[in-house]
Formats: structure tokens, C-alpha cells, sequence
């Protein structure tokens, strides 16, 4: 069976080297290329690939913040691709199982592949996934997500505090930022917020909104079958997230 494999660079020459090396590897399938953190969240998140080659060096969301930002049941297995070798004693303490160091060779490449194969057996893959819901439960703490937004005031550029936000809203490759005295246009895309914010505060709760779980004072069904989160100020903001996921963050938040 093939290796389900993403690659992750934003750096186009290193993923085209990359997937050159690997396009001479039978036993691998490149699912997905993705050229920054978010794209990575999104596609790791979606496709729940064998193996992932990941860039740690990325502008605004690295790979180290990818890898926070997805669920661990996701990750079977991480080799790490970087030109910064002072990254590597933290690739380790994640559990990679192996680190590429620009530029790396075919046969070193190779080498890190039948490391990969090994892992990836059923007997050795249950320690990677409990080591890495470690290291991610430690890892997991607010000084890692932004405490702030900045959004721009006409010429002004202004900083939103995260605890100030009621709830963000998807608007094509921009989002909205709502707070109590005002609403806010990022250029953002919400995947990227959500890569940003604090996940014990701040959840997904449909293609198109983040809410702050702090603003959240109960659930109800809505008439159309849909459940409704309902903030302090009573708006309703509809999801399409499990109701059970959503009711237990909400009570344990």
C-alpha cells in the first residue's frame, strides 16, 4: 500500500524538488501540496494523510504551529524539511521521525522514507500517536496563539484583544471581527485565524464562523431542525459542527 503523503513548503523550488525526489518512490502518493500553514491545516485535516513532509520555517503559521492547530489522530507520521538546523532539537521533542536538512540528497531522502515505513507499523504507531498527544497538550498554552488582531481604522492601524472578540466571520479571503463596540475587516481568511487563536477558547463552529466560547451562554434548536449557539447579547449564530462537540466545549471552556 502506498504512502498518503502531503508535502508542505513555501518555498516552490523546494517543494518541486521534493516532489521530484518522491515522484521516483513507488511506494508513495502525493495527495496534496500546500504552500503555507493554513493550506496545511486544512488539507492534514481533510485527507488525514500516512505521511507529512513539513516545512518548519513559514511565514505567520510554522510548521511547528500546524501541527498544534490539527488533531493528533491526524498526524501518523512527520518529517520534518528545513534550511535552519538550529530547529532540530525541538523537531526531535516533537517525535519526528526524521529531519531533512536543505539541501538533502535522494539517498538521504530515502533513508528518512524507510524510517517512515518502519514507524508506520501497527506495532509502533500507537507510541507516536501517545507521544505526540503529549508534547501537544503541553504545547497547547495561550503564549503560542495571538493575544491580539490588528485591523486596519481607516489610516489607522488598531489591535483587537482576542478576549474582546464575540465571534469571527468568513467573508470571501477576508474575515470580520466582531466585538462588542464594533466590527472589524481582516485580511485574513478564517483558516488562518483559526490556526492563530487560542483553540480553549476559541472554536469553529461552521464553515464560516469562529466564536469566542466565553460569549456563549447557551444552545438551542432553532425551528428549521438547526442548533443555534446564543451569545450574551443574544445573537444566534447557527452551526453545523456535532452539537455534542460544541456542548462540551462550551461547559468545560
Amino acid at each position: 500500500m502506498k504512502l498518503r503523503t502531503i508535502i508542505v513548503d513555501d518555498e516552490s523550488l523546494a517543494r518541486n524538488r521534493l516532489r521530484k525526489f518522491l515522484a521516483q518512490e513507488p511506494e508513495v502518493e502525493i495527495i496534496a501540496e500546500c504552500a503555507n500553514g493554513p493550506d496545511a491545516i486544512r488539507s492534514i485535516r481533510e485527507q488525514t494523510p500516512d505521511l507529512i513532509f513539513l516545512d518548519v520555517q513559514m511565514p505567520e503559521v510554522s510548521g511547528f504551529d500546524v501541527l498544534r492547530a490539527v488533531p493528533a489522530s491526524g498526524l501518523r507520521a512527520v518529517i520534518f524539511v528545513t534550511a535552519f538546523d538550529q530547529h532540530a532539537v525541538e523537531a526531535f521533542e516533537v517525535h519526528a521521525l526524521d529531519y531533512l536538512l536543505k539541501p538533502f540528497t535522494r539517498d538521504r531522502l530515502r533513508e528518512a522514507l524507510d524510517r517512515a515505513r518502519k514507524h508506520l507499523q501497527p506495532a509502533l504507531a500507537g507510541a507516536f500517536q501517545e507521544q505526540l498527544q503529549e508534547w501537544l497538550h503541553s504545547s497547547r498554552t495561550d503564549s503560542n496563539f495571538r493575544t491580539r488582531i490588528a485591523v486596519r481604522n481607516g489610516t489607522q492601524m488598531l489591535f483587537v484583544k482576542v478576549t474582546d472578540v464575540d465571534y469571527i466571520e468568513s467573508a470571501a479571503n477576508y474575515a470580520v471581527v466582531h466585538t462588542g463596540s464594533g466590527n472589524h475587516i481582516v485580511r485574513e481568511t478564517l483558516t488562518n485565524l483559526e490556526a492563530c487563536l487560542p483553540p480553549k477558547s476559541f472554536l469553529r463552529i461552521s464553515r464560516s464562523i469562529i466564536v469566542n466560547l466565553d460569549r456563549v451562554k447557551g444552545l438551542q434548536s432553532s425551528p428549521g431542525g438547526e442548533y443555534v449557539a446564543v451569545l450574551q447579547d443574544n445573537r444566534q449564530l447557527v452551526m453545523t459542527r456535532g452539537m455534542r462537540e460544541v456542548q462540551e466545549r462550551v461547559e468545560y471552556s
